[in-house]
């Protein structure tokens, strides 16, 4: 079907839920647009699926974002980043609307490093998918090819969140153990990356087990004020985009559980629609 040409809101896209902390961080310095965000909770997780599929599931909810009147979508997930964003803008955009765009986010977090690590060695802590993906050590080696990278899968820490255990004594066992396995990688590391964009919720007992000279890279940061300058040196984009401060929330499963878990990650309760992509 022909996409439209009239402006409207900045599409965000995760899997799941983690991507909440992507537009929180988004909406606190950009309150002024409008937003879809969309959950793909039904088909969750991502970061065990091939990359064929991650790229499958991502490419029909970037269409679906962009048959719902975006021009620009954030990929709030660092699965659909690693494994679809490349094969997205490179294959798919001129197909669809050469002028549309979707961006992710580990390059805005990796362009960081570069101003806050003094060692230049640098560790980062993910999901299996997102560690066996590589896509850190690439990006980082590819603008910083002096930063020695360190990887940590912590499998544990989404059920944590996601079963609502994060705050309680036992999530502390794994944040420890995870904490421990990437320092005993190298004593040097000084910035510590937080490859999942659920992490966030864990941020205060992750700080408790790590020397206070570590700094800690929390993902929506990063993104939303790179976000802010994108709109700044791209203002053709900047005029495709409504500003009316309005969000809308999606989900491809209950829309119920979505609610229920929002305020995880949120600090307002939200109204959320069930949407179809597949």
């Amino acid at each position: 079907m022909p996409l439209s040409e009239t402006p409207g809101p900045i599409g965000i896209f995760d899997s799941g839920y983690g991507g909440l902390t992507i537009y929180e961080k988004i909406k606190e310095t950009l309150p002024q647009y409008d937003y879809i965000y969309l959950g793909d909770n039904a088909r969750t997780p991502y970061g065990t699926r091939s990359f064929e599929v991650v790229y499958e599931f991502t490419r029909q909810a970037v269409l679906k974002l962009f048959e719902c009147g975006c021009h620009l979508v954030i990929l709030a997930c660092n699965t659909a980043s690693a494994k679809a964003l490349r094969s997205i803008q490179q294959k798919d955009l001129a197909g669809w609307d050469k002028n549309r765009r979707v961006l992710g986010i580990i390059l805005p977090t990796v362009e960081s490093l570069g101003n806050i690590t003094h060692t230049g060695h640098v560790g980062v802590l993910g999901t299996e998918g997102t560690i066996n993906s590589c896509s850190y050590d690439i990006e980082i080696n590819k603008l910083y090819p002096d930063i020695k990278v360190y990887s940590q899968a912590c499998p544990m820490w989404v059920p944590l969140i996601e079963n609502n255990e994060y705050d309680k004594p036992g999530a502390d066992y794994f944040v420890e153990k995870y904490i421990e396995q990437i320092l005993k990688k190298d004593a040097q590391i000084d910035t510590l990356v937080l490859g999942c964009t659920h992490y966030p919720i864990l941020i205060y007992k992750i700080s408790r087990y790590l020397p206070e000279h570590i700094k800690i890279i929390s993902q929506g940061t990063y993104v939303a004020d790179r976000l802010k300058d994108y709109l700044i040196r791209h203002p053709e984009m900047d005029e495709k985009c409504t500003k009316n401060g309005n969000t809308l929330f999606f989900t491809t499963e209950s829309v119920e559980k979505f609610m229920n878990m929002s305020s995880v990650f949120l600090k307002d309760d939200i109204v959320a629609e069930h949407l179809d992509i597949g």
